[in-house]
């Protein structure tokens, strides 16, 4: 259960807990000592072990955990993390994409005209067969 007083820790200290035997998650800014619950978690402990040295809010929001388990994490909160310490994050942007050239929208024309005279040619083919074999 939390401590009356609130128990701060840097982001480094926090990080220093990175293994099965000792364990601290950082999820929405609290502190969790998840050591005891590593060998009881439903996806195994490599999940949180690789979860620790970062803010791991993320990991544990796009698993959607149910509100029982949420409410299970309270007994291994421990205290916050001071947001000062945290890295700053790293947007990513999406890759860049070139600007199409005229080579490549030349090559969507073939293949626009391909996907239709391709049909047409078999089309003609099965009716140029069919007035063949009658004829014979």
């Amino acid at each position: 259960m939390a401590s009356p007083h609130l128990n701060v820790h840097t982001f480094e200290e926090v990080a220093k807990h990175d293994n099965k035997s000792d364990c601290w998650l950082i999820i929405s800014g609290k502190v969790y000592d998840v050591t005891p619950f590593l060998d009881d978690h439903p996806g195994g402990d490599e999940v949180l072990i690789t979860s620790t040295g970062k803010d791991a809010t993320v990991d544990f929001e796009d698993v959607g955990h149910s509100d029982s388990a949420r409410e299970m994490m309270e007994k291994y909160y421990i205290g916050e993390v001071d947001p000062s310490t945290l890295p700053a994050k790293t947007k990513s942007s999406p890759p860049v994409q070139a600007p199409p050239t005229a080579t490549d929208q030349s090559s969507g024309i073939s293949i626009k005209i391909l996907q239709f005279l391709v049909p047409l040619l078999i089309l003609g083919l099965a009716f140029a067969l069919r007035y063949h074999g009658k004829n014979d």
